[in-house]
């Protein structure tokens, strides 16, 4: 297959740190571009990334007609506004997670697309669904291999108190539920193949930065499955999630930042014997995440395959957490 041509807006770290890196070992893809509003910003990172071209704008660069797909990890509250502005001059668009601000915002962005005249295809950068760690854990969940499957619970925390980091400044998407809050909730969609009915969200916010700061909340599958989850930005360092079924469960120990390029391991324990049962460790093959993500999406572009994931799922994605900030102002179960 003919490599996509692709081009990045922003130097945000996720991009520089974790995504571009990752996509750039693959031979599906060629990253041409980076663009910044700051032009020598730009060539900094084009240099120390091996990227042929800075620009000083995105517009500059959504003007190439050498770029095929745009990488999208700018602040949240840009997510659909420069997504729009990419589809309408003709690139395809990865757009960092969340896709929107809420549904309403998502929603905006799926009726331009189904207004173009021709079809550009547009997906939400959710990287879990593409390592393999996870198709292993839905593989397993799914074969009956744990009873049938009834609860997931998740943990995943951080500790960042900086004022001007863009994750704690609300009026632009900051706040724990945007940036973490939405991975268990996509991998519970995942491994239980359906979408939540209602949730309810018990929210703590900072008192300085009005950012959400601690959220506990039980998503409802509805005919007895459902996910729990708790989310920090300010607790320490911790992720973890368990599949549990009438027969056993499954342990995913780094569920949502393994180590790119490493072997990693998930765990399957039958043994119904509390205070740890001899859990089958299962290892899993070196994977970027990042890298799989990039080059599933390339290979929808060039129509080698069909997308995994559209602007469709992203709205359903977004309904979630809009229903957990609604249960948070309530007090009460919310209708997704």
């Amino acid at each position: 297959m003919k490599p996509v041509r692709w081009g990045v807006i922003s130097t945000a770290n996720i991009g520089t740190e974790k995504v571009l890196p990752g996509m750039m070992k693959s031979k599906l893809i060629d990253m041409q571009a980076i663009a910044s509003r700051d032009l020598k910003l730009a060539q900094r990172w084009a240099r120390k990334l091996g990227i042929r071209k800075a620009y000083g704008s995105y517009e500059e660069m959504l003007a190439d007609p050498e770029i095929e797909a745009v990488y999208n990890p700018l602040p949240n509250h840009l997510h659909v506004p420069l997504t729009v502005a990419a589809v309408r001059a003709g690139k395809h668009v990865l757009c960092e997670k969340p896709i929107a601000m809420n549904a309403v915002e998502a929603g905006t962005l799926l009726d331009t697309l189904l207004a173009l005249p021709e079809g550009r295809l547009v997906a939400e950068a959710f990287m879990v669904r593409h390592h393999p760690q996870w198709i292993e854990a839905r593989k397993r969940a799914r074969s009956g291999q744990i009873g049938e499957v009834r609860a997931i619970q998740a943990f995943f925390s951080y500790f960042l108190r900086d004022p001007k980091n863009v994750r704690n400044i609300a009026d632009i998407g900051g706040g724990g539920i945007l940036d973490i809050g939405c991975y268990p909730v996509v991998v519970s969609r995942f491994i239980f193949g359906d979408e939540p009915k209602r949730v309810v969200a018990l929210v703590e916010r900072d008192p300085d930065m009005k950012i959400d700061r601690l959220t506990s909340a039980i998503v409802d599958f509805g005919e007895g499955r459902r996910l729990d989850f708790t989310i920090s930005t300010q607790l320490t360092a911790h992720q973890r999630v368990n599949i549990v079924g009438t027969k056993g469960r499954i342990e995913v120990p780094i569920p949502f930042n393994p180590p790119q390029g490493k072997v990693t391991r998930i765990y399957l324990d039958k043994s119904n014997k509390l205070g740890g049962g001899p859990a089958k460790s299962i290892p899993i093959r070196s994977a970027d995440q990042y890298q799989l993500q990039g080059e599933a999406f390339s290979r929808a572009v060039r129509g080698v395959e069909k997308p995994l994931y559209g602007v469709e799922d992203a709205v359903r994605q977004m309904r979630v957490l809009d229903a957990l900030f609604r249960s948070a102002e309530t007090g009460r179960w919310e209708t997704v």
